[in-house]
Parts: C-alpha cells; sequence; structure tokens
C-alpha cells in the first residue's frame, strides 16, 4: 500500500472550526480575529489578560544535527503535544511559522510530517495570516526611506560607503545577493551597491519574536542601525523617522496566531527565524502566551541544538526570563548511521558499527544541554528498518549518560504514537529539577562569549577571526553594545563550521569571517564558514511538483 503524503493526510482530516479548538483551552469567540473558518490571531486583549494566569511547565524540541536521512523535531513536537492531551494535560504547541523559501526550494514544508501535523498545512507553509508579508514590507518600506533620505539631500550625511541595511524577501533567490540599484538618470536614487537577505534572517524578523509588546516592537524599531554617517557614527531608523510606518505595518503580524493539531491540540504558531543565519525561535509572545495557557508547553527552536536550543538559551531565554523545565533531543538511528560513515542509499539495513561511530553526535548534544542545567529526555523518532538491536543500544547509551529514553512513533500514529515520550516527559517535569543557566554571562567580551559558544557547544579547540570580523567587533564594543549576547550564523550539517565534518569533530577551529550588531534584536551576529544569508535554489526545486487543480487543491506541498 503506497504511503500518503503528508498533505493527502492534512487533507483527508475533518479540521474543527478554529472557534471551536480555542473554546477547548477556555478561549471566547471575541478573544480571536478570525482568518477563516480554521486560523485565528488572539486579539491583544487576551494575550494580556491571560498573562496574570500562572505559568505552567515548558518543554524546549530539539535535535541531532540534520541529515538527509531526517531527524522529524516539528513532527515529534507535534506528536508529543497530542500524546500529552491524550494523557489528560492541558496542552499548546509553539512553534515557527515556516518561509516559503525552503517550501519551494529544497526542504518542503515546516508543519510536521505524517499524522502528526499542524492544519491547515498548505495556509501555514504559503500566505498563513500575512506575517513575512508584513515584515518583509517593514524592512523594505525602511530601505526605501534610508535611500530617499539620501536622494532628498542627506541631512544625517550617511556614508553611502557604510549602508549595512539590506532589503529582503522570502524567497530563495541567489541572484539578489549582490546588486546595484540607482541606475538610470538623476530621479532615479544614486547608484550604489545593495543586497538581499531572506525574509527569516532579517533584524525585522527578530525584533518581532523577542518583542514584549507593541511598545516593546518600536522602541527595538528605533534602536535598528541603518547605515554609519561620515564620522563613523551609527544612524538608527528612530532617526530616518522610520519607526511609526513600520509599526503600523507590524501592529496584526505582533499578534499570535492559532490553529490546530491534527487530533485538534492547540497549536500557536507565530515569528519564523532561521537558526543557521538567525536565532531560530518562534515569538516570545507565543511561548509566554502558551505557557500562561497550558499545563504544558512544548515548543521548539530549529535545526540542531548547537544552533536553535543555544540560542533558545543563550538569547531567548536570558532576554525574556525563560526557564526550559526539560528539554527533549531527537535523532534517529538512520542519521545516527549516516553520521557513521554510511551512505544514505543503505542506512535501511542494521549496521551496529556505524551506529556506535555516529552516535558520537548524539553524545556531544547530551553533553551541550546538561551543561545548562535542564533534565534531557532523548528520543528516537521511529522507522520502519530500525531494528531491536539498535533501538537497545541506543536506550542503553542513554541510560549511561542519566538521560532518559522514549521511542516516538508518531509520524505513524500521531499522538497514541507519542504516549511512550509524553510519560517520559512527564516523569521528567515531575522528579527532576531544571537548574537552567546559560553558557556565558553577560559581561563577557564578543570575544570571550564566541569563544564559549565555540569551545563548549561547538568542540572547537579555538577561534580564528579575520581582519574584518576584528575590527568590525571593536567598532560594536566601542559603540556600547558589547554586552549583548552572541547568534552565530553557521552551518546545520556539522557542529563545525565545515559541513563535511560528520559526527564528533574534534581539533578544529572555528573561523568567524564578519560580525555586526542587531541593536534593535539585542544581539551581535557573527558569521562562520561560507553560510548565506540568502539561499539559491537547487537544480530541481521542490516548486517543481507543486500544483493546484481545477478545484483550488493544492498538491505536491511536501
Amino acid at each position: 500500500m503506497a504511503v500518503k503524503s503528508d498533505i493527502e493526510i492534512a487533507q483527508e482530516t475533518e479540521l474543527w472550526p478554529i472557534k471551536d479548538v480555542a473554546k477547548s483551552i477556555g478561549i471566547e469567540e471575541d478573544d480571536l480575529e478570525l482568518y477563516g473558518k480554521y486560523k485565528a490571531k488572539l486579539s491583544e486583549e487576551y494575550v494580556q489578560r491571560v498573562a496574570k494566569n500562572k505559568k505552567g511547565k515548558l518543554v524546549l524540541v530539539t535535535a541531532i544535527n540534520p541529515t538527509p536521512a531526517g531527524e522529524g523535531k516539528t513532527t515529534t513536537s507535534v506528536g508529543l503535544g497530542d500524546a500529552l492531551t491524550r494523557l489528560g494535560y492541558k496542552t499548546v504547541i509553539a512553534l515557527r511559522e515556516p518561509s516559503l523559501g525552503p517550501c519551494f526550494g529544497i526542504k518542503g514544508g515546516a508543519a510536521g510530517g505524517g499524522y502528526a501535523q499542524v492544519v491547515p498545512m498548505e495556509d501555514m507553509n504559503l500566505h498563513f495570516t500575512g506575517d513575512f508579508h508584513a515584515i518583509t514590507s517593514a524592512n523594505n518600506l525602511l530601505a526605501a526611506l534610508l535611500d530617499n533620505h539620501i536622494h532628498q539631500g542627506n541631512e544625517l550625511r550617511i556614508d553611502s560607503r557604510q549602508i549595512v541595511w539590506k532589503r529582503c524577501e522570502d524567497m530563495n533567490d541567489r541572484a539578489l545577493r549582490n546588486i546595484v540599484i540607482g541606475l538610470g538618470n538623476k530621479m532615479d536614487g544614486f547608484v550604489r551597491e545593495d543586497h538581499f537577505v531572506i525574509t527569516v534572517a532579517t533584524e525585522i524578523m527578530a525584533i518581532l519574536c523577542l518583542s514584549r509588546d507593541l511598545k516593546d516592537l518600536k522602541e527595538r524599531l528605533g534602536r535598528i542601525v541603518v547605515a554609519y554617517n561620515y564620522d563613523g557614527e551609527p544612524v538608527t531608523a528612530k532617526e530616518l523617522n522610520a519607526v511609526g510606518a513600520m509599526a503600523a505595518l507590524l501592529k496584526d503580524a505582533i499578534k499570535p496566531n492559532l490553529v490546530q493539531t491534527l487530533e485538534h491540540t492547540p497549536a500557536i504558531v507565530h515569528g519564523g527565524p532561521f537558526a543557521n543565519i538567525a536565532h531560530g525561535c518562534n515569538s516570545i509572545r507565543a511561548t509566554e502566551t502558551a505557557l500562561h495557557m497550558a499545563d504544558i508547553t512544548v515548543t521548539e527552536a530549529g535545526f540542531g541544538a548547537d544552533l536553535g536550543a543555544e540560542k533558545f538559551l543563550d538569547i531567548k531565554c536570558r532576554m525574556n526570563g525563560l526557564s526550559p523545565d526539560a528539554i527533549v533531543l531527537v535523532a534517529t538511528i538512520r542519521a545516527l548511521k549516516y553520521n557513521g560513515g554510511i551512505p544514505k542509499d543503505s542506512l535501511s539495513e542494521e549496521n551496529l558499527d556505524a551506529l556506535k561511530k555516529g552516535i558520537v553526535n548524539l553524545e556531544k548534544h547530551i553533553e551541550n544541554l546538561q551543561q545548562y542545567g535542564v533534565p534531557v529526555v532523548v528520543t528516537l523518532n521511529s522507522f520502519i528498518s530500525d531494528t531491536e538491536a539498535e533501538i537497545g543500544f541506543v536506550r542503553e547509551f542513554c541510560k549511561e549518560r542519566n538521560c532518559a529514553f522514549a521511542l516516538s512513533e508518531v509520524w505513524e500514529h500521531g499522538g497514541k504514537g507519542g504516549e511512550e515520550l509524553a510519560k517520559a516527559v512527564v516523569d521528567t517535569l515531575d522528579n527532576k529539577e531544571s537548574h537552567f543557566k546559560p553558557i556565558y554571562e553577560d559581561d563577557l567580551s564578543p570575544e570571550e562569549k564566541i569563544s564559549a559558544i565555540a569551545t563548549k557547544i561547538y568542540g572547537a579547540k579555538g577561534v580564528n577571526y579575520s581582519a574584518a570580523a576584528k575590527k568590525q567587533l571593536q567598532k560594536i564594543v566601542d559603540m556600547g553594545y558589547g554586552k549583548l549576547p552572541i547568534c552565530v550564523a553557521k552551518t546545520q550539517y556539522s557542529l563545525s563550521d565545515d559541513p563535511s565534518l560528520l559526527g564528533r569533530p574534534e581539533g578544529f577551529d572555528i573561523t568567524v569571517r564578519e560580525a555586526y550588531v542587531s541593536a534593535g534584536a539585542g544581539f551581535i551576529v557573527v558569521l562562520t564558514g561560507s553560510i548565506m544569508t540568502m539561499p539559491g535554489l537547487p537544480k530541481k526545486p521542490a516548486a517543481f511538483g507543486i500544483d493546484v487543480d481545477d478545484n483550488g487543491n493544492i498538491t505536491g506541498l511536501f
């Protein structure tokens, strides 16, 4: 029997009207701003009112480094949420919104998979409630105001050679990485080099996700550094008089979105910064609101624990006083064998030797997360090719490292397939205390913070800096931003900055080639390796397989 695609499963499911999903967790229809029958935004009044409730428990879901074999982190998050609901816990799932770039590129959709999905998956993966369009528009409005200011006389004495604000779009388009604007006649602006980044890598996305309310949003927007003047001093969005108009574009986007899983568990899906080139977490408003709504909130951070979880713990939690009560670390037998050097087409065969070689990647992630003082539950996302011997080896491996272990079969069985994991999580929440502490202190220098991440999390022996990066970091300190946390842009495929180094690489250095401050978001970005802030499309993009029939039904969307 042919395995159904994710979109086929999603389209066969009878959705509850979103007002009924909301009612199941105590939200009245007046607290919703409806976007059709099956999705809504939570009103500002509701978000503020529910903030007075006692907080529930927070569970972070992360994973080992991603491989072509797949790990299923979002699928596990959704299935765990459904399983907790089945066990009688008032549960809310808090996830990121998918980006159009990977949806039409190589990665596909990002709403879970199999029988553990958030729906309506077509809406989520495409335009959803328009949040990303609003972010894109706000970003590009600021770019337009910046160029117009220079064209109209340049009162702020902006040095056109030191403009750092970039335009954006939510699509993979390598041709826009480096462009020239202002060609034409005198009325078409001034000629200069410009750049595009993907929307999910923008500072506006980070600001939206880290803002506590509209007032905080506007203050952060005002602090954005867009350029430097002829004296080398920063020029901000506030000085360009851009804040009010940008906030007007974002006033609805800042409100969390409510949808449901296939089993009707409430899911707040809001914000979506990439984790390899941004901070990789859904909005603080989504997570905080969920915590005040539920007994247990299940959230996730993008890519592997060296990226998304590190940024969740060292940036998001640090800024907003969050403290996870447990962390679920997702792995697969197939991915561990891939880390052990087995080619993708041989991963279905039992191979304990490869598993023993590749499990060092899981080992490093366990050690990393335990450094933060948070209890860890390892879960294997089950595949039919997994053998009892392989599962038993991983189970014993985790036991020896003081980690709870559970098998997850949520892709095939939904919430029912996640009950073993849910019980392990509940047992951890009930019987193990979290003593969460970030991996570095606020008062360290940027170089010391980067070194802490590189050595403690990646396992590097040291950090090298390009001449440009050294100069940029010193300027950041001189401007008064040296105490901000660090957001590392790094490949997701390896613990190192070299995507070809699988398993648990040792003896390597991390190379920082560029650094800049996201003053509005409140962190310093450092770029390593060859990471790109505007991805490109593969030879055969996922877009080739996506279509819509005569009745308006979308096909091929993962």
